[in-house]
């Protein structure tokens, strides 16, 4: 295994292990060591490929990342907050490739402060963590038992208008979903924390920093994003489709809750459940994307997962009880799983920070990050490629060039016509209804069959998949059946003339019908029963005859024209 050791300026060293026999994934591995000065790609022969130098009071705070066209994403450790612990950021900034900074954004006062974990989002903002300061007063009103003040978290959306400006167009803040069992008199009064796990209890843990969230990611699909507590041991979902109104109450958004919590897991004791706490210090929460193994699983590093024979820290795999936007509980009980479906034990033990990310061929990505190790294992967990940096890097992630040699492609739109949806141009196509996958909907166009919240994902010339369209929310109306005959006078057979496909819209909830064909002799060319598409392309252009039977009724349609 021939070693290598190349050093970068500010005295930055890395010690990279490439094992050539193995197959990895990707082509760069971007690399921002913790109040460091530079970012890098460095390829998978541990060459460096790119370098951003930035300024020395612009050091990296927490996390990075690549966007498409070549975007980087990091946050920056800002002097002069008025908060102080982990890593307090206060500041991110966005580099194009060139190392110009696009946008250099400030979210700090003496009142709230980024830190840890941010997200950017497909449709070009951002999702920031900040703490949100409450009095010792504020305290005392909700029903806490803390003397003094404590430092809440919320969760904003900037959308960047400038250089250096942005506008927050959404918001959610944990303090509006609180409960509390030691005053009847005070707000957010429970008698059970059990039966209501969707409310964070004020008194669970009280401290300042008493929450201390540290990861976020965005699920596009869902449009639901989760954060992970260090303090209280515990993640949380929660419903990005609301309003900022609508976040700070309990009704509203595709899961219909509001901004309480849509899951919880990791602590069942954080909300009075019986059940193990199986995160001991956890960061880095988040889902499995799509077009990678186990996709839709939630992930999670836990920083003291295994504490015998040693210490090591795992990266721990969950599949959420997911029923449409929701996630089913017994009330009373704790969320399911009772624990992890799977559980990696890591190359060594990161007191604090960590990450993991999942690749598309079973591979995963790991920074050990206090120990400065980075390491790409295969499916059956052996290391396959690694690099020790001098510093902590609490994230590493993994890109292939579609991110860095290519443009950034448009995000798709979704119009309506006729119940038929449609997407903006693309090469490739994947629609999804209530965050579910629909198998072998892959074209432009897609007729629901019901009332849902459909998005498309597509991909572009270069074969890159990196983009989601906003959720459709197409309603789908049934047409009164008072007779058959008013049924069949609904059907719709669209568009005509075609140049081959033929939509079939029969709005009826029994969905017990038979589609036939005949061409202009007479002789059966289709029979397909509950169809929704009629595709003749591979018949010659003219005049078809379609007949739709339902309940020994007809429907004649005699001048489908087809031409090509």
């Amino acid at each position: 295994m021939p070693m290598k050791k190349t050093c970068f300026t500010l005295l930055l060293c890395i010690v990279v292990t490439y094992f050539a026999q193995s197959q990895q994934w990707g082509d760069y591995t971007l690399i921002a060591i913790q109040n460091n000065s530079t970012t890098t790609l460095v390829d998978t022969n541990g060459t460096t490929y790119k370098t951003w130098t930035h300024s020395s009071s612009a050091k990296i705070g927490y996390s990075a990342y690549m966007m498409p066209g070549g975007y980087l994403w990091r946050s920056v450790a800002k002097s002069g907050t008025s908060f102080t612990g982990g890593p307090i950021c206060g500041e991110v900034q966005k580099v194009d490739y060139q190392g110009n900074i696009v946008w250099d954004f400030v979210y700090s006062t003496t009142n709230y402060c980024t830190h840890h974990d941010f997200c950017p989002l497909p449709n070009g903002n951002v999702l920031l963590i900040s703490y949100d300061r409450k009095t010792s007063t504020e305290v005392a009103a909700a029903g806490g038992s803390y003397s003094g003040e404590m430092w809440s978290e919320k969760i904003v959306e900037v959308q960047p208008t400038g250089s250096t400006t942005g506008t927050v167009v959404w918001e959610w803040k944990l303090w509006d979903h609180l409960c509390q069992g030691t005053n009847a008199s005070k707000p957010h009064y429970v008698t059970s924390f059990v039966n209501n796990p969707q409310w964070m209890n004020i008194n669970y843990h009280a401290a300042k920093d008493w929450v201390h969230m540290n990861g976020i990611d965005y699920n596009p699909i869902l449009d639901q994003i989760v954060v992970s507590s260090h303090n209280l041991n515990e993640s949380w979902i929660i419903d990005h489709s609301t309003t900022t109104a609508e976040a700070a109450g309990s009704t509203g958004g595709n899961a219909g809750k509001g901004g309480d919590f849509l899951y919880r897991w990791g602590n069942p004791a954080a909300y009075g459940a019986t059940g193990t706490t199986i995160f001991n210090v956890v960061h880095d929460a988040h889902w499995i994307p799509e077009g990678v193994p186990n996709a839709g699983r939630l992930v999670y590093f836990n920083n003291k997962g295994q504490t015998s024979p040693t210490t090591k820290s795992t990266i721990d795999q969950i599949s959420a009880p997911l029923s449409g936007y929701n996630s089913d509980i017994n009330l009373g009980s704790a969320y399911t799983p009772t624990t992890y479906a799977s559980r990696l034990v890591c190359n060594g033990y990161s007191t604090n920070m960590g990450s993991s990310q999942q690749l598309p061929n079973g591979n995963m990505l790991i920074a050990v990050a206090t120990t400065g190790l980075i390491y790409e294992t295969n499916p059956s967990g052996t290391s396959i490629w690694s690099k020790t940096v001098s510093g902590s890097i609490p994230q590493a992630s993994r890109y292939s060039k579609c991110y860095i040699d290519n443009p950034a492609p448009a995000i798709p739109t979704i119009t309506e016509n006729a119940g038929v949806l449609t997407s903006s141009s693309a090469t490739t196509y994947q629609w999804y209804k209530n965050g579910q996958l629909i198998s072998g909907a892959t074209s432009q166009t897609y007729t629901p069959a019901e009332t849902a919240i459909y998005v498309v994902r597509i991909t572009d010339t270069n074969g890159c998949v990196y983009m989601y369209s906003l959720g459709y929310k197409f309603t789908y109306t049934t047409v009164s059946m008072n007779s058959y005959d008013n049924i069949l006078s609904n059907i719709k057979i669209y568009p005509n003339p075609s140049n081959g496909l033929f939509n079939v819209d029969v709005r009826t909830e029994n969905n017990n019908y038979l589609v036939e064909v005949f061409n202009i002799i007479g002789n059966k060319l289709i029979s397909e029963r509950n169809c929704h598409l009629i595709d003749l392309n591979s018949f010659e252009s003219g005049m078809y005859l379609v007949q739709v039977t339902f309940e020994n009724k007809q429907k004649t349609i005699k001048k489908t024209t087809l031409i090509k």
